[in-house]
C-alpha cells in the first residue's frame, strides 16, 4: 500500500528480491535507532507510553476519548495518526486531551521519525501518559517500534472471533488486548468464548480487558493497569 514498507509487494509465493528484503532491513535498522531515542526522550519527561493499534472502526479514538475523560490526572496526550483529515485529534481536544494529528497521506503506518516530530509539537507538562494512536492497519504497524513502553492491540466484538489468528504478528507484540464493543456483544452474535480462546492461543503473554468505550464500562480496569506501570 505505501511502498515503504514492503506491504506494496504482490502477496506471492516466490522469496521476495534480496534488494527488496535489504532495503526492508535497513528501513527497519533505522526506525529502530529512532524508536530508542524516542523512548529516552519519553522517559526523560515522565510519560507513560502507549502503541495503541488497531483496525479501523473498532473504537481507538472512542476509547481515548474515555480515557481523556476518567485518567485521574488529566490531561492525557494523544499522537493520532491517519492517512487524511485531523478529525480524530479534534475529537480528542474536545474530550479535554492534548492531541497532535499526523496525516501521512499514503503511508499506511507510524514510523518513529514521525512520532518524534509530532511530539516536538505536544506539550507535555503536567502529562503523565502518553498514547500513539496508530494507523487503522493489523499488518504494518507491528513492524514499527515507535519507541512506546506498551502495546495495546484492540478489537471490538463487530470484527468477529478470529482477528487474533488471522494477524498474529500483531497481537503477540501485544502488552495488553482490549475487546471493545461489548455492549453490541448479544446483538452482533459474538462468540465470547472462541474469541479468548483464540486470544489464549496467540498472545498467552497479553491481558485481556473487556469494555464499552460508549459507555465507558470496564474502563476502570484498563485505568488500573496502565497506573500500576510507571514510566
Amino acid at each position: 500500500m505505501c511502498g515503504q514498507c514492503g506491504c506494496d509487494a504482490p502477496a506471492a509465493v516466490a522469496a521476495a528480491p534480496r534488494q527488496r528484503l535489504e532495503l526492508h532491513q535497513g528501513l527497519l535498522s533505522r526506525n529502530d535507532r529512532q524508536a530508542a531515542h524516542n523512548r529516552e526522550h519519553f522517559q526523560r519527561h515522565g510519560l507513560r507510553t502507549l502503541n495503541l493499534l488497531s483496525a479501523p472502526g473498532s473504537g481507538k479514538t472512542a476509547l481515548l476519548e474515555q480515557l481523556a475523560r476518567q485518567w485521574p490526572r488529566p490531561p492525557i496526550g494523544v499522537i493520532v495518526g491517519d492517512l487524511a483529515t485531523d478529525n480524530d485529534a479534534q475529537r480528542l481536544q474536545a474530550a479535554g486531551a492534548r492531541a497532535v494529528q499526523i496525516r501521512t497521506g499514503d503511508l499506511c503506518h507510524l514510523d518513529a521519525a514521525l512520532v518524534d516530530q509530532a511530539f516536538a509539537q505536544l506539550n507535555c507538562r503536567g502529562m503523565d501518559l502518553l498514547v500513539i494512536e496508530n494507523v487503522g492497519n493489523l499488518v504494518c504497524p507491528a513492524a514499527f517500534d515507535l519507541g512506546e513502553q506498551r502495546r495495546v492491540a484492540v478489537l471490538s466484538v463487530t470484527e468477529g472471533e478470529d482477528k487474533a489468528l488471522k494477524y498474529p504478528a500483531l497481537f503477540k507484540s501485544a502488552d495488553a488486548v482490549v475487546i471493545n464493543k461489548c455492549d453490541l456483544a448479544v446483538a452482533t452474535g459474538f462468540d465470547r468464548r472462541s474469541a479468548m480462546d483464540n486470544l489464549q492461543a496467540i498472545a498467552p503473554q497479553a491481558e485481556l480487558f473487556e469494555l464499552s468505550a460508549r459507555t465507558g464500562e470496564g474502563l476502570d480496569a484498563l485505568i488500573r493497569w496502565l497506573d500500576a506501570h510507571p514510566a
